[in-house]
């Protein structure tokens, strides 16, 4: 093979790395939750976030399982599978369905309650509960979430059950060694596809903050 063929081969090659190691941070380009960062201490943050609407199901299994099935539904739903109702006109005031997209948003989150996990999606801020499509789907929930403050530990790599129990327990060590009093269980928020490069994705464990 010549020189300028392995040189041809060699730029494709770079170019298609590049792209796969963008199309992650692109496609995670998303709507977030706002939140006002109060403290931070290396990776670890306390936040106060802003009231927002919520879509949540609740799901059975191991914690993989859990999230890839609660997703699924919850992505249903923003994609379509919900009911719309609209006056078609003041002469004529019939009611028709019609089915609305949701934009997407990040994270994901994940939050074990018993032996169940409740996944959840951040509703775009554009919507109030009155105004958000209901899901035709009557496992998932809406619901209005109050302003709240979270202490949270943020980290790349692959959402593992080992990646996550290691900065787990930075977290807690930090909590217990700054007396810091929490509620419930942790959450986990996950950021990207999962075609993302480990490296660079973002993911979260988090308690609430009792106040």
């Amino acid at each position: 093979m010549t020189t300028k063929k392995w040189f041809a081969i060699t730029v494709i090659a770079s170019l298609s790395l590049i792209g796969c190691a963008m199309v992650g941070p692109v496609m995670s380009d998303v709507e977030q939750p706002d939140y006002e960062v109060l403290s931070s201490v290396n990776n670890i943050e306390v936040r106060q976030y802003d009231p927002m609407i919520i879509a949540e199901v609740e799901v059975q299994g191991k914690r993989k399982e859990a999230i890839g099935n609660g997703f699924r539904l919850l992505a249903d739903y923003i994609f379509g599978n919900n009911s719309v109702q609209r006056k078609v006109a003041m002469t004529a005031p019939v009611q028709q369905q019609a089915n609305e997209k949701i934009a997407m948003t990040a994270p994901v989150q994940q939050q074990s309650s018993g032996d169940q996990w409740t996944v959840s999606f951040v509703m775009p801020a554009e919507y109030h509960l009155e105004t958000l499509p209901k899901p035709n789907n009557e496992v998932i929930k809406l619901s209005q979430v109050p302003a709240k403050r979270f202490i949270a530990i943020r980290f790349s790599g692959r959402n593992s059950e080992s990646t996550i129990a290691k900065y787990e327990k930075q977290l807690v060590q930090h909590i217990e060694a700054n007396q810091i009093q929490t509620l419930g269980p942790p959450k986990y928020a996950f950021y990207n596809p999962p075609w993302t490069l480990p490296f660079l994705r973002r993911n979260e464990v988090m308690f609430e903050i009792n106040e």
